[in-house]
Protein backbone atom coordinates (compact mmCIF):
# COMPACT_ATOMS: atom_id res chain seq x y z
CA UNK A 1 0.00 0.00 0.00
CA UNK A 2 1.61 3.40 -0.95
CA UNK A 3 1.72 6.09 1.73
CA UNK A 4 0.80 9.64 0.11
CA UNK A 5 2.66 12.52 1.53
CA UNK A 6 0.26 15.06 3.91
CA UNK A 7 0.21 18.47 2.24
CA UNK A 8 1.79 21.18 4.24
CA UNK A 9 -0.39 23.95 4.98
CA UNK A 10 2.00 26.32 3.92
CA UNK A 11 2.02 24.89 0.13
CA UNK A 12 -2.13 25.97 0.09
CA UNK A 13 -3.51 28.86 -0.61
CA UNK A 14 -4.19 31.02 2.12
CA UNK A 15 -6.84 33.32 1.44
CA UNK A 16 -10.33 33.08 0.68
CA UNK A 17 -11.40 35.47 -1.93
CA UNK A 18 -14.51 36.82 -3.48
CA UNK A 19 -13.92 38.75 -6.84
CA UNK A 20 -16.25 40.98 -8.78
CA UNK A 21 -17.46 37.94 -11.78
CA UNK A 22 -19.78 38.51 -14.84
CA UNK A 23 -22.28 37.30 -13.44
CA UNK A 24 -22.18 38.14 -9.64
CA UNK A 25 -19.56 37.34 -7.03
CA UNK A 26 -17.23 34.33 -7.74
CA UNK A 27 -14.94 32.61 -4.95
CA UNK A 28 -11.42 31.90 -5.52
CA UNK A 29 -8.16 30.95 -3.66
CA UNK A 30 -5.25 32.75 -3.82
CA UNK A 31 -1.65 32.08 -2.20
CA UNK A 32 -0.78 35.69 -1.45
CA UNK A 33 -2.85 39.27 -1.63
CA UNK A 34 -0.60 40.73 -4.52
CA UNK A 35 -2.97 42.87 -6.57
CA UNK A 36 -0.17 43.19 -9.71
CA UNK A 37 1.54 46.04 -11.62
CA UNK A 38 -0.60 49.06 -10.47
CA UNK A 39 -3.08 47.18 -8.64
CA UNK A 40 -5.42 46.57 -11.16
CA UNK A 41 -6.80 43.59 -9.34
CA UNK A 42 -8.06 45.73 -6.45
CA UNK A 43 -11.48 47.07 -7.99
CA UNK A 44 -11.84 43.45 -8.41
CA UNK A 45 -11.72 42.03 -4.89
CA UNK A 46 -15.24 42.31 -3.34
CA UNK A 47 -13.72 40.89 0.17
CA UNK A 48 -10.88 38.62 1.32
CA UNK A 49 -10.38 36.38 3.94
CA UNK A 50 -6.93 34.81 5.80
CA UNK A 51 -7.79 30.88 5.85
CA UNK A 52 -6.83 29.17 9.34
CA UNK A 53 -4.16 26.27 8.51
CA UNK A 54 -7.32 24.01 8.99
CA UNK A 55 -9.41 25.61 6.86
CA UNK A 56 -6.75 25.74 3.63
CA UNK A 57 -7.46 22.38 1.81
CA UNK A 58 -11.13 22.78 1.54
CA UNK A 59 -12.89 23.37 -1.93
CA UNK A 60 -14.01 26.23 -2.72
CA UNK A 61 -18.12 25.29 -2.78
CA UNK A 62 -17.29 24.92 1.44
CA UNK A 63 -15.76 27.51 1.74
CA UNK A 64 -18.43 29.75 -0.48
CA UNK A 65 -21.08 27.78 1.80
CA UNK A 66 -18.68 28.48 5.07
CA UNK A 67 -18.31 32.42 3.61
CA UNK A 68 -20.95 33.87 2.01
CA UNK A 69 -20.30 36.71 -0.71
CA UNK A 70 -21.41 40.52 0.46
CA UNK A 71 -24.16 41.95 -1.07
CA UNK A 72 -23.04 43.38 -4.33
CA UNK A 73 -24.95 46.58 -5.31
CA UNK A 74 -25.48 46.03 -9.22
CA UNK A 75 -26.37 49.81 -10.26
Amino acid sequence: MARTRKTDADDLPRYFVWVRGLEGPEPQKWMAMDFGVGDWKRPLVLAYLELPADERDLSLSMLARRYPPPRVDLS
